[in-house]
């Protein structure tokens, strides 16, 4: 990457490669921003093909945020552009289904490596740089699967239970000091996350999705109001409500019917 000043805004989106990474690149694109996106597979130079259609510079990264060596890899390529970051979307994130003594360690570990380790690296370290400028702007992807003991997802809501927690921590902390933090949390998604954790035999694999592109602009519409949280969709909105009010056992069992290998056929 080659230092470039354009006099416009720079936004930094992970997982941007499709779904509702890609949507919140394409919302800022929209809005003028130029663009640093990541993802850890090929198909984020596609993307960035498609963003750069809305005129404004895209960079784009291979990098696996997962990996402390894969978050310097892509906070050294932001720096080298020698521009502020305006507005930071930390979206990366895995999933995986089945029962947890069922699943592979290492896949286990790298979906918490992604969800909460490469997270928190990446915002510790652009945050950092937020605050001492007195400005910025922070999107979370959490989810409303933070709210619920995931049954047959019991590593993933676990990681979002952890990014909901910390994105509401960490706004109080950064009051006053010019930087926002908002955390979206959406419910099912049309994504290809439901492939990718193998959860397609699932009644949640096979249910009734939101579009990506709705749940990003919600997200990206309350980062930029510098809301602290939002829910996306009214149907997820009653869904947190009662997760707030329903005993944990109870929520774990709603839960292990819907994601329950198998449970699709039901």
């Amino acid at each position: 990457m080659n230092p470039v000043e354009t006099g416009r805004g720079l936004s930094v989106v992970t997982g941007a490669s499709t779904g509702i990474g890609y949507e919140l690149a394409k919302c800022a694109a929209q809005d003028g921003y130029d663009l640093v996106i990541a993802a850890d597979e090929p198909q984020i130079q596609d993307a960035a093909v498609k963003l750069r259609e809305f005129g404004g510079k895209v960079e784009a990264m291979q990098a696996d945020l997962a990996t402390p060596d894969g978050v310097r890899h892509f906070v050294a390529g932001i720096t080298a552009l020698g521009r502020p970051v305006d507005l930071l979307m930390a979206n990366a994130g895995r999933g995986l289904g089945n029962g947890f003594l069922d699943e592979d360690i290492r896949e286990v570990q790298r979906v918490v490596d992604t969800n909460i380790i490469g997270t928190i690296a990446l915002v510790h370290d652009i945050g950092n740089r937020m605050r001492a400028r007195g400005q910025g702007r922070i999107l979370f992807t959490g989810s409303i699967a933070g709210f619920v003991p995931g049954t047959f997802q019991a590593v993933y809501n676990g990681t979002k239970a952890f990014i909901n927690s910390f994105s509401f921590a960490l706004h109080e902390e950064l009051k006053d000091t010019g930087v926002t933090v908002t955390c979206l949390m959406p419910g099912a998604t049309d994504t290809e996350f439901f492939e990718r954790a193998d959860l397609l035999d699932t009644q949640v694999g096979q249910s009734r999705k939101d579009d990506p592109a709705v749940v990003a602009e919600i997200g990206y519409d309350a980062m930029m109001d510098g809301e602290g949280d939002v829910v996306s969709g009214w149907k997820n909105k009653l869904m947190s409500a009662a997760a707030n009010i329903t005993p944990a056992g109870m929520l774990a069992r709603q839960h292990r019917k819907v994601a329950e290998p198998g449970s699709a056929k039901n």
